[in-house]
């Protein structure tokens, strides 16, 4: 099973790919980032044909996805809540299921505290892949957090 998972915004939107077979392993994970000086539609457009792209070559089965409940201002909470619209179109045009999770249901899932900080996150996420370390961004390690807080759930 392959799992996508995306942490969503305008500016940068985080994935994370990983693959249940015996183990788990971590096939992908970056950033797909955006420039302030597009207009909102060229930054929707970017991550739209990023995202088509990443699930044409990697075949994900589900996509899992934090879902972001709250932002310290409306402005931003708008932006990602476009970005939220733009990957959910992509996911049901490529006929792959969504997953939300909120980031506290995503923490409580993979360090067994929904308070924890972003470092136990990481550290908890390069045990369960098995990784030496993960040098990506936090929207990469949110993205993996959100694809292994499915597997978890499902217990898959």
């Amino acid at each position: 099973m392959i799992i996508l998972g995306i942490d969503p915004g305008t500016a940068a939107t985080g994935y994370g790919v990983i693959k249940k077979a015996r183990a788990l392993k971590c096939l992908d994970c970056g950033v797909i980032r955006t420039s302030p000086s597009q207009t909102a539609a060229e930054r929707l457009k970017i991550i739209n044909n990023t995202l088509s792209k990443i699930i044409k070559f990697q075949q994900p089965e589900i996509l899992a996805m934090e879902k972001v409940f709250f932002a310290k201002n409306l402005k931003t909470a708008l932006l990602v809540s476009q970005a939220e619209g733009v990957i959910l179109l992509t996911a049901a045009k490529k006929k792959i299921p969504v997953y939300q999770f909120t980031p506290m249901e995503i923490k409580m899932t993979i360090t067994g505290y929904g308070w924890a900080k972003k470092e136990r996150v990481k550290k908890k996420i390069e045990k369960l892949l098995n990784l030496e370390e993960i040098s990506k961004s936090d929207d990469a390690i949110d993205a993996l957090a959100a694809a292994l807080t499915y597997l978890i759930k499902h217990k898959i």
